[in-house]
C-alpha cells in the first residue's frame, strides 16, 4: 500500500533532532529516517563519525534535510560544537547504533563529535542498534546495552529480527524500520500528556456481517481516522487497545491491536477492555444490520429471482457497553450525516451518554470515508460547537485528544464539568 503522507505536525514540527550516525551497514537508512523526520517538521542536524562516512557521504543528508551535516569535533564552527548542538537538541538520535559505538556511549568515551554531543546533552537518546546477530549476542554488548538505559536513562528501538548484510543469514541484529525509529522519536519529542500511562480504547474500521462464506454486508470505512487516533494516543504516552473491523492499514506501530469482523465481536471485544480505559473513542463505522441468518454455502445466481433476505438489527456497542464505562472516562463518539448533522450527532451524543460527538458529513468532497482528510463539527455537553476546516486525519486526531485531556483535566483536578455539573 502507498506510504502515508508525511506533512509538518507535532509533536515533531519545529522540534530540533541531532541525527547520529555510525558505520554500520545499515547508515543507508538513515537517509530516510532523515528525510521522514523533515518532511516531519523536524530540524535535523546530522553527526557522522568517521566510520559512517565509508557507507554514506554527507550530500545526501544535506539534500534532504537542507542543513549541515557535522563530521569533526574541531571544525571551523569551533570546538564547542558539541556544546551546542547538545545544548539545543531535543532529542538525540543514533541510527545505526554499531556495537562499538554502544561501548563507546557507555563508557563515556568523548573521542569524536558524536559521543561527545551526548556527554553535552540533557534530552531524550534514542539508540537504534544493528550488527550481526553474533555481535548483538555478545555478553558485553549486552552489558553496553543495559547501562545505556539503566544508568543513562538512553532509549533504545529494536533490533529487528531478519536478513542482515550478504552471507550472515538472518537473526536479531538488523535495523528496525525506519518508519518505526520515526514514530519513536516523535514520542520522545511529545510533551507531557495527561494521557501518558491510562489506558485509551479506541474503535476503528467498517464490520462486515456474512450473507454466506463469499459475501457480506458492510461500508466503505478505511478504519483511517479512528487508527489515526490510537497512533495520536500512543504518541502521548498512553497505552492504546484498537479494536478494528477489516481495513487494509498496518497496525499502529505501539498499539494493542484486536481485529474482529462482525458487530457482535467488536462488542465483544470492547466488553473485555472498557473497564480498564480511561478514555473511549468509538469511531467504529458499525453495521446496523446484519443478515438473521447467514449461508453455510454461497448462494447462487438463480433464474427465479433474487433470493430473500431478512436483516435484523446488530447490537449498539457504544450503548450496551455503557453501563460498563467506569467513572471519569471520557467517551468520545462519531456521527456520520448525510442530512441534519448537527441536531442528528447531538441526539446521538445524547443518547449515548459521549462527553464529545465528532460529525462529519457523508457528502462533501475530501472528507468522510477512504480519504486522507476531513471536515469535522466537534460538539460537546454544555451545547458548544467547534467547526474544523478541512485538514488531515492526523492532525484531526490530534485536536480530539486534545479535547479529551480538557476533559480529563476538569475530572482529575476536582472541578467538575466544563458545564459546571457534577
Amino acid at each position: 500500500m502507498p506510504a502515508r503522507p508525511l506533512a509538518p505536525r507535532p509533536p515533531w514540527e519545529g522540534r530540533r533532532v541531532v541525527l547520529g550516525v555510525t558505520g554500520g551497514i545499515a547508515a543507508y537508512k538513515a537517509v530516510q529516517v532523515a528525510r521522514d523526520l523533515t518532511r516531519l517538521g523536524a530540524e535535523v542536524d546530522t553527526v557522522l563519525t568517521r566510520s559512517a562516512g565509508e557507507f554514506v557521504r554527507p550530500l545526501s543528508f544535506r539534500g534532504v534535510t537542507g542543513r549541515d551535516v557535522h563530521e569533526d569535533l574541531f571544525s571551523v564552527e569551533g570546538s564547542a560544537l558539541h556544546l551546542r548542538l547538545g545544548q539545543e537538541a531535543d532529542l538525540v538520535l543514533v541510527v545505526p547504533a554499531t556495537a562499538d559505538f554502544i561501548a563507546r556511549a557507555a563508557s563515556g568515551r568523548a573521542d569524536d563529535l558524536l559521543t561527545t554531543t551526548l556527554l553535552a546533552t540533557s534530552a531524550p537518546v534514542l539508540l537504534a542498534p544493528a550488527m550481526n546477530d553474533r555481535m548483538y549476542a555478545h555478553p558485553q554488548t549486552a552489558l553496553n546495552l543495559a547501562h545505556c538505559r539503566d544508568v543513562l536513562g538512553y532509549q533504545t528501538v529494536g533490533p529487528a529480527v531478519g536478513p542482515l548484510a550478504v552471507g550472515e543469514a538472518e537473526g536479531p541484529g538488523r535495523l528496525t524500520d525506519p518508519e518505526e525509529i520515526v514514530e519513536r522519536a516523535g514520542a520522545l519529542l511529545a510533551p507531557p500528556s495527561r494521557l501518558t500511562g491510562k489506558t485509551v480504547l479506541v474503535t476503528a474500521g467498517p464490520t462486515r456481517e456474512p450473507l454466506d462464506p463469499v459475501r457480506y454486508l458492510g461500508n466503505r470505512s478505511s478504519g483511517k481516522m479512528g487508527f489515526a487516533v490510537a497512533r495520536e494516543a500512543w504518541l502521548r504516552g498512553a497505552e492504546v487497545i484498537l479494536v478494528t473491523g477489516p481495513s487494509a492499514l498496518p497496525d499502529p506501530i505501539g498499539v494493542q491491536v484486536v481485529r474482529i469482523e462482525t458487530a457482535s465481536e467488536m462488542l465483544a471485544a470492547v466488553k473485555r477492555s472498557i473497564g480498564e480505559a480511561a478514555v473511549a473513542v468509538f469511531a467504529a463505522a458499525v453495521a446496523d444490520f446484519r443478515p438473521s441468518e447467514a449461508s453455510d454455502a454461497k448462494v447462487k445466481r438463480s433464474a427465479g429471482g433474487f433470493p430473500e433476505l431478512t436483516l435484523v438489527e446488530n447490537p449498539d456497542v457504544a450503548n450496551e457497553t455503557r453501563s460498563a464505562r467506569p467513572a471519569g472516562m471520557v467517551a468520545v463518539g462519531f456521527a456520520l450525516e448525510t442530512e441534519d448533522l448537527l441536531q442528528n450527532a447531538e441526539r446521538k451524543r445524547v443518547a449515548k451518554g459521549f462527553d464529545l460527538i465528532v460529525a462529519n458529513p457523508a457528502n462533501e468532497a475530501d472528507a468522510g470515508f477512504e480519504v486522507d482528510t476531513n471536515r469535522v463539527l466537534i460538539l460537546d455537553a454544555a451545547g458548544e460547537t467547534e467547526t474544523l476546516p478541512l485538514m488531515s486525519k492526523e492532525r484531526i486526531a490530534a485536536h480530539i485528544l486534545d479535547r479529551v485531556e480538557t476533559q480529563l483535566a476538569w475530572g482529575e483536578d476536582g472541578l467538575g464539568s466544563p458545564e459546571g455539573g457534577e
